[in-house]
């Protein structure tokens, strides 16, 4: 029954979500081209908040979960586990202050309106997953990049999306380069719960009812873990004992 009903309901998410990557777009475009990178900025997470109203449609909740003051004036590091495309926008829109930016596959630069044009012109490091010899220089540029500005890397280790809620086992490779070319960082762990239910049932109909929980951990000073792989650990098995199942 439940299911029967989203498909109505997800039809207009649909359309609303849809139209305002659409309206964004052009909005972008002129604040980076004529009002500077702050305006793009401020009008990506104008994009963001937009983007969780939609998703309330589906009768979906957020919430953060931060007992923790962050300096927005540190360089940071976010690692996350990775659900569906549903965690972007609202950890997006809570970190705002911290400039988030990510690190994405490189065939999202293209053909998505509003999403593309951000990767391209917002910060992100796109790489090419399959091509070594694109994806570390890129990957050691993006890092420097956080470093100087004292902006947030975001990184989702599992690499790709889990399906179900069940994480993948991190991928260390762009955590090394990060903790290597982000030296001064504070590591910020993130739990995402339930992102994976708006998706349960496939690409469509879109879940209902859903409660998006951003559980954000204890920060770890980089620069007190000389054994990288341990900080690895310890970050991975942080993150994973606060999924819910």
């Amino acid at each position: 029954m439940i299911k029967l009903l989203s498909y109505p309901i997800s039809v207009i998410f649909n359309l609303f979500f849809g139209l305002s990557l659409v309206v964004f777009h052009p909005i972008q475009w002129i604040c980076f081209n004529f009002l500077g990178p702050k305006a793009h900025e401020k009008s990506v997470y104008a994009l963001q908040f937009s983007l969780m109203r939609c998703a309330n449609i589906l009768g979906t909740r957020f919430s953060l979960i931060n007992p923790h003051k962050i300096d927005p004036e540190r360089p940071l590091i976010i690692v996350a586990n990775h659900q569906s495309l549903h965690d972007i926008y609202p950890l997006t829109w809570y970190m705002r202050k911290h400039h988030p930016k990510f690190i994405s596959k490189i065939e999202l630069g293209k053909g998505i309106p509003s999403v593309s044009y951000n990767l391209r012109h917002g910060g992100a490091a796109l790489i090419d997953r399959k091509n070594p010899r694109q994806s570390l220089p890129t990957l050691m540029k993006f890092g420097e990049f956080i470093e100087k500005n004292n902006y947030a890397a975001v990184i989702f280790p599992e690499g790709t999306r889990s399906k179900n809620g069940t994480p993948k086992p991190f991928q260390t490779k762009g955590l090394e380069i990060l903790f290597k070319k982000v030296p001064s960082a504070l590591v910020i762990p993130v739990t995402i719960n339930n992102s994976w239910k708006m998706l349960r049932y496939g690409k469509f109909p879109m879940g209902l009812g859903n409660h998006l929980k951003f559980i954000v951990h204890k920060p770890i000073e980089l620069a007190t873990f000389v054994n990288k792989q341990e900080l690895i650990d310890k970050i991975e098995s942080t993150i994973t004992n606060h999924i819910e199942y």
